[in-house]
């Protein structure tokens, strides 16, 4: 593809010769000729100049003899190039003589069921969707046109899935929430999960990750959302439009995020705690209490990030605090003595 089309297809500035060649995208450190790059720091500018890059997307013009695209975001102009280059693969659609169908299931067109999946009575399945081997769909599922679930993906009855849902290996949707309660002689009584859960459109699970079902209602997450590898997401919980949960984030039962949340690697959210929108949560910080929107917190228990820096930035001079007042107590009863 010439430089002059990639400027069109990325709505970019061409500064350079748009005749050049591109066969392909690749990272600022393994660049080679025939291939476009990125540029996001400046302290990089150097790497690029001994690349072999044909040409690079910018921010603002850089001074480099390389052929530059000036755009807005330069890594999500790269992110739509390498779309462009290496689409995802598309399987021949067709249903596997191993798959098992129940009754009353709809299907649209262009669907591909593979081998060892199976799908329960009362499901309906929309256009252009894939489930690759192993997928198991319960009773009275929905999903949504264009989605693929990968590998051994679970969706336990009553589950719905908007368009253009993406669940990696090992997903488990719909399971029951955890949910018990003493009986007479102190054994735990197991509450039955009788709602459902709720994933709208464009969201995007990774591998091994669990959404459960409320125990009455619904669990949901909203359009957009993006959860990385190894996440719980308990019972009854609302997670809102475009929020990021990072890997080995925990939800407790019921709580509430708001739109745009991010959930940086391992946080832990109590039960029944809402985050307002727009509500940044840096890595290992646990939240025990609601916290107010367009904010940023950290630690155990979270507070707002700039108290915990001061808080971690105090704690390896506690030991000397503690000897130098001992030494002045030390000191003190000296004098009183005298």
């Amino acid at each position: 593809m010439k430089l002059e089309k990639i400027a069109e297809l990325v709505a970019g500035k061409l500064n350079g010769d748009g005749t050049v060649e591109v066969t392909g995208v690749q990272s600022i450190d393994q660049v080679q000729k025939g291939q476009i790059t990125f540029l996001i720091k400046k302290t990089f500018l150097d790497t690029l100049n001994r690349s072999q890059a044909s040409a690079v997307l910018v921010k603002k013009s850089i001074n480099t003899s390389i052929p530059q695209i000036i755009v807005a975001s330069p890594e999500l102009a790269f992110a739509r190039l390498l779309r462009e280059f290496h689409p995802e693969p598309k399987p021949k659609p067709g249903i596997h003589e191993s798959v098992v169908i129940g009754e009353n299931v709809k299907l649209g067109v262009q669907v591909t069921l593979s081998a060892g999946v199976c799908v329960g009575d009362g499901v309906e399945i929309g256009d252009n969707v894939h489930l690759y081997p192993g997928v198991v769909v319960g009773d009275d599922c929905q999903i949504g046109g264009h989605t693929v679930l990968h590998p051994n993906v679970t969706l336990y009855r009553n589950t719905e899935l908007g368009s253009h849902v993406i669940l990696h290996a090992g997903v488990v949707i719909g399971s029951d929430g955890f949910g018990y309660t003493p009986d007479e002689k102190g054994a735990h009584f197991k509450i039955n999960q009788v709602g459902r859960v709720v994933i709208e459109d464009h969201v995007e699970i990774g591998a091994n990750s669990c959404v459960d079902r409320a125990s009455m209602g619904v669990t949901i997450i909203k359009q957009g959302t993006k959860i990385d590898n190894l996440v719980q997401v308990a019972h009854n919980c609302r997670v809102g439009e475009h929020s990021i949960l990072v890997a080995q984030v925990g939800l407790g039962g019921s709580s509430t995020l708001g739109h745009h949340v991010v959930l940086a690697g391992q946080v832990g959210v109590r039960d029944h705690v809402t985050l307002g929108d727009q509500v940044t949560l840096t890595a290992r910080t646990v939240a025990i209490r609601n916290v107010e929107s367009k904010s940023v917190h950290g630690g155990y228990p979270s507070v707002p990030l700039g108290e915990w820096k001061r808080y971690i930035t105090a704690l390896p001079k506690l030991p000397e605090l503690v000897r130098k007042v001992r030494d002045l107590e030390t000191r003190l009863k000296d004098v009183e003595k005298k």
